[in-house]
C-alpha cells in the first residue's frame, strides 16, 4: 500500500500539481550576459558583463567560459577566475540584487596555437540556489576570428 501511496504521490507531482504544504519555493531569477571578445595571433580578449533580469537577487554566481581550442598552459588571470580543463575557465560574478548589472568581467587569454578561430561558449554553472528558467541569455556563444576585430554577444 505504501508502494502505490509514493507512486499516485509521484505520479501527482510530475503532473504538474503544486507540492503539498510546507514545500520551499525556490526563488528565480534571469541572468544574461553580454559583451564582446576579440582574437589576434592566439590572443583572446574577452569582455562581458553580467545582468540580473529578476525577480529574485542571485547571492553569487558563476560562469563558465569555454574554448573550441585549447588553452595555453601558462595563463595570467584575473582574481576570481580559474582553469576547469584544458580549454575552460570558471569566472566568479559575485552576487546581483533584482535588475542590477553587475561589475564587468574582464580577461585575455592565450591559445596553444594560432588559429584563425575560435568558438567561445559562456553559461552560467552556479547561481546561488536560485533558478534560471530563461536560459536563452545566459548561454553565449561566439565566433572569434583573428582579425583583431570585437565579435559581440
Amino acid at each position: 500500500m505504501r508502494v502505490l501511496a509514493g507512486c499516485v504521490a509521484a505520479a501527482v507531482w510530475v503532473g504538474g500539481v503544486a507540492p503539498a504544504a510546507g514545500a520551499v519555493e525556490v526563488p528565480e531569477a534571469d541572468l544574461a550576459y553580454h559583451g564582446a571578445a576579440a582574437m589576434s595571433e592566439g590572443r583572446v580578449d574577452v569582455r562581458f558583463t553580467p545582468r540580473n533580469h529578476g525577480p529574485s537577487a542571485v547571492p553569487d554566481a558563476s560562469v563558465r567560459l569555454r574554448w573550441s581550442e585549447p588553452l595555453a598552459n601558462r595563463q595570467v588571470l584575473p582574481a576570481g577566475c580559474a582553469r576547469a580543463g584544458a580549454r575552460a575557465l570558471l569566472c566568479r560574478v559575485g552576487g546581483l540584487a533584482a535588475d542590477e548589472v553587475g561589475e564587468a568581467v574582464e580577461l585575455r587569454v592565450r591559445l596553444r596555437g594560432v588559429p584563425s578561430e575560435v568558438l567561445l561558449e559562456i553559461d552560467t554553472v552556479w547561481s546561488g540556489g536560485v533558478v534560471d528558467r530563461n536560459r536563452a541569455n545566459d548561454r553565449q556563444r561566439v565566433l572569434v576570428l583573428d582579425t583583431g576585430d570585437a565579435y559581440y554577444f
